[in-house]
């Protein structure tokens, strides 16, 4: 009979466990906003980026942020909350427990 080792709730290598989660946060993040707004992909970057505009009569471009109504805004800020409150829950694994921090 063959012996397997013990399984553990911590991944071997925990440096690449935890960069893997914190590369893919913008991911979610984008995926949360755009099922909580009700955006497609192609709308998120579009609100996202300053459009330049040109004032007419004039030589220079004048920067104007795309609108984004209050719920909206309250709604970005929900969604980070959460994503960035499930990152520190999930490493919460790797802190000990009762001793600091």
């Amino acid at each position: 009979m063959k012996r397997t080792k013990p399984s553990s709730s911590t991944p071997i290598n925990v440096l690449h466990d935890i960069h893997s989660r914190m590369i893919n946060l913008p991911i979610y993040f984008r995926e949360r906003i755009c099922e909580e707004c009700a955006w497609s992909v192609p709308t998120f970057y579009r609100k996202m980026r300053n459009v330049s505009k040109t004032i007419p009569g004039t030589t220079e471009k004048e920067q104007i942020t795309p609108v984004i109504s209050n719920a909206e805004k309250e709604k970005i800020v929900a969604v980070m909350d959460e994503v960035y409150q499930g990152f520190h829950a999930y490493c919460d694994r790797y802190r000990k427990k009762g001793g600091g921090k």
